[in-house]
């Protein structure tokens, strides 16, 4: 598609947008880049109804629209062939609704996280989502994505308190899914559809949230180990115990070289982050006995668990060349697939780190060339091939970034149970299949 060929549709653009909202300047445009391809046009809505006519004319000309955030994660799946349209949350940054008693909040797609979480916590309130880089990614980009970080373990994942969804279909439909108190949803549940869609089936336009209680106080306790096997050990300790910690993070030897705060070298490393009274949280340390080595608070602890939160963006950052994965396994494969990633890099000559909240078989997993040596884009998808072929039949695996050169040949971005199922959905949601054209399964 030509230059002038899209400043025609910027016209129309403009009309629904505004001049101001609809960039098309080439100097502009270089500063929205995905995956290093330069967009045709940037177009920001203001509302729900914009959006829809804006997808609407995208759909009238067969223009490749691709959603976007704060670009926190839009290193994932394919190099895109064209962008014609970048489509930006930027400006849905409405409150629909807030009850600080009812614990529920609805905002637009356009909020950032770390904005949303203080908000609600001026009223002592807790929102639980916790991605890397929380000052740019936005609400929208994380039901998007489903990214969930180390709460997950005590507060569950975005389908546990996303309690309803709007959003514009790729055919041009408003829509929605839930609603905005916890008990009021019927009819089909579109919601968890749109969590982890990757912006395939539709643009998030906002959404609503169960919120929690702020905790009172909190601590970590850090557990040392000398192999996974033992660390597994404890964690089934911890589950099998009456404690309920709000998180239970793994972190490899590896890893901790990647993060600020946890040492160049040492030990597998558990932690687990209470919540409660001191007696509560004395019950914790009497609990977990001799293994804990030290206890953090304040903010070490904060700084700790936001280095946690950030490893994907870490690992991106330090290590560029990198295969990074997302693996949800039964909580028994967590053990034996610790040792297969060993097993699958060891030859290959990558090294690798996991961290994740194995309390809910929740692992991330880098591997990377070490410094100093060069190792072929084969490597990567012969690791990730080997991988896939050892994971048992009821987990799957996500692929969050992978080296350039190998990009194209990673075809996947998970391993779905129902493919066909997911191409019948894509189909109804997008019929002209403009919403992120190739880039994942579609």
């Amino acid at each position: 598609m030509s230059t002038a060929t899209t400043t025609r549709f910027g016209a129309e653009l403009r009309a629904i947008c505004d001049a101001g909202y609809v960039i098309e300047d080439p100097a502009l445009l270089r500063q929205h880049q995905v995956l290093g391809v330069v967009p045709l046009t940037v177009v920001t809505p203001g509302s729900a109804d914009e959006t829809a006519a804006v997808m609407r004319v995208a759909n009238e000309h067969g223009l490749n629209v691709v959603p976007a955030g704060g670009f926190t994660a839009q290193n994932m799946g394919r190099k895109p062939v064209q962008v014609d349209v970048l489509l930006s949350t930027s400006r849905l940054r409405d409150v629909e609704h807030y009850d600080a008693a009812d614990l529920t909040i609805g905002v637009g797609a356009g909020w950032t996280v770390a904005n949303l979480a203080a908000k609600v916590a001026a009223d002592n309130l807790y929102f639980p989502g916790d991605p890397a880089l929380p000052e740019r990614a936005t609400v929208g980009g994380l039901l998007a994505t489903g990214f969930c970080g180390p709460h997950r373990h005590g507060y569950g994942g975005l389908r546990d308190y996303c309690i309803g969804v709007r959003f514009v279909t790729g055919g041009g439909r408003k829509a929605k899914g839930g609603g905005r108190v916890v008990k009021n949803v019927a009819g089909y549940d579109m919601m968890k559809l749109l969590i982890g869609s990757y912006g395939t089936l539709g643009f998030i336009t906002s959404a609503s949230f169960k919120l929690f209680p702020a905790p009172r106080q909190t601590r970590t306790f850090i557990a040392e180990f000398s192999g996974a096997a033992e660390a597994v050990q404890f964690r089934n300790h911890v589950l099998r115990s009456p404690l309920d910690p709000i998180c239970l993070e793994l972190v490899s030897p590896d890893a901790r070289q990647l993060l600020h705060g946890f040492g160049s070298d040492g030990p597998w490393l558990v932690l687990l982050r209470a919540a409660g009274s001191d007696t509560v949280l004395a019950r914790y340390r009497a609990e977990l006995g001799p293994a804990v080595a030290r206890e953090l608070d304040g903010i070490e602890e904060q700084e700790a668990w936001r280095a946690l939160s950030n490893f994907s963006h870490t690992v991106e950052k330090r290590c560029p060349q990198s295969l990074l994965l997302s693996l949800q396994l039964p909580l028994r494969e967590v053990g034996p697939i610790l040792q297969q990633l060993a097993t699958v890099a060891g030859p290959l000559r990558l090294k690798h780190a996991v961290v994740g909240r194995f309390g809910v078989g929740h692992l991330l997993a880098a591997l990377w060339q070490p410094t100093g040596s060069t190792v072929p884009a084969k490597a990567f998808t012969d690791a990730l091939s080997g991988l896939r072929h050892r994971l048992p039949i009821d987990a799957s695996l996500a692929v969050l970034d992978c080296p350039s050169e190998g990009r194209a040949d990673i075809a996947w971005v998970a391993t779905p149970t129902h493919v066909e199922s997911m191409r019948v959905v894509k189909k109804v949601l997008d019929p002209n299949d403009i919403l992120n054209h190739g880039r994942f399964l579609f």
